[in-house]
């Protein structure tokens, strides 16, 4: 077994398939005094999974304040203590910002033993761009949802979301008036069974007729700019020297501006170019 050092471990656990557990995040989990987890009877199906014996302290956020002193008591102690959350990396939308920035504030050395995401995971299913946003849980009441929306929609990169299943039409509407344009992917249930993937363009998205369940990870695309149309310059080089010879170069501009759809400043640019 590794000779792991004292201090708090952020330790990263399966979003829903068991099997993704890394073998160094059985090893630290094992090898803790303490865990630190949101729901122990939850926690509880994974440890007994790997047979990990390791005692539970139940960590969520309405405790977090309350837990403080006495899980720094056990880092004092020389403990080795584990966070994890119901699933995937803690803190990301989930409790643990805290206790972690008091263990920076009083030197305790902090450990991070990477693994599943949700986020990562569905980013990298999206084939939207790797640049993204993470926000997290959206607002839950429509004044500071269109605030929220509104400040984030400038943004041109992925965004992603949690969101819980029962909500997801409540957002719809929302997603459509500040991300017309874009693509949107919704990832259900992500390395379980009844795993599921959707994918819209937001502008035609319709809400969920039948009730879905579960948390869901939606993906925003970034702004998708339209290509230009392809100019003939030939073809239009072409029609010039043809009007020019009847009209001004005022009205030539003037004319094909119209004509193709294009700016007044390359057809000017071409009448200049055949003048001379």
């Amino acid at each position: 077994m590794s000779n792991f050092k004292k201090g708090l471990y952020v330790v990263s656990t399966p979003i829903g398939n068991l099997n993704d557990i890394t073998f160094r995040a059985v090893e630290i989990l094992k090898k803790s005094d303490f865990i630190l987890c949101e729901d122990t009877r939850h926690s509880l199906k994974l440890l007994n999974n790997f047979n990990i014996k390791s005692k539970l302290i139940s960590y969520h956020k309405f405790n977090e304040k309350k837990s403080l002193n006495k899980i720094i008591q056990y880092l004092n102690e020389g403990k080795i203590l584990s966070l994890i959350s119901d699933a995937g990396t803690p803190v990301l939308s989930d409790p643990g910002n805290i206790i972690i920035k008091e263990c920076i504030n009083q030197g305790y050395d902090i450990f991070t033993i990477p693994g599943p995401s949700s986020i990562t995971a569905a980013v990298s299913l999206s084939g939207f761009s790797d640049k993204f946003l993470f926000y997290g849980f959206l607002p839950k009441t429509e004044n500071e949802l269109n605030k929220c929306l509104k400040k984030i929609n400038i943004e041109d990169c992925s965004i992603v979301f949690f969101i819980p299943a029962i909500k997801i039409n409540f957002y719809i509407k929302y997603f459509k008036k500040y991300f017309p344009g874009r693509k949107i992917f919704i990832a259900r249930e992500m390395t379980k069974k009844y795993e599921t993937f959707y994918r819209y363009e937001i502008n035609k998205m319709k809400t969920f007729n039948t009730p879905i369940k579960g948390e869901l990870t939606v993906v925003i695309s970034k702004k998708i700019n339209k290509e230009l149309p392809t100019i003939n310059l030939s073809n239009i080089e072409k029609q010039v020297t043809k009007y020019l010879k009847s009209y001004t170069v005022k009205d030539v501009v003037e004319l094909m501006s119209k004509k193709e759809k294009i700016s007044k400043k390359i057809i000017y640019n071409i009448c200049l170019k055949h003048k001379k």
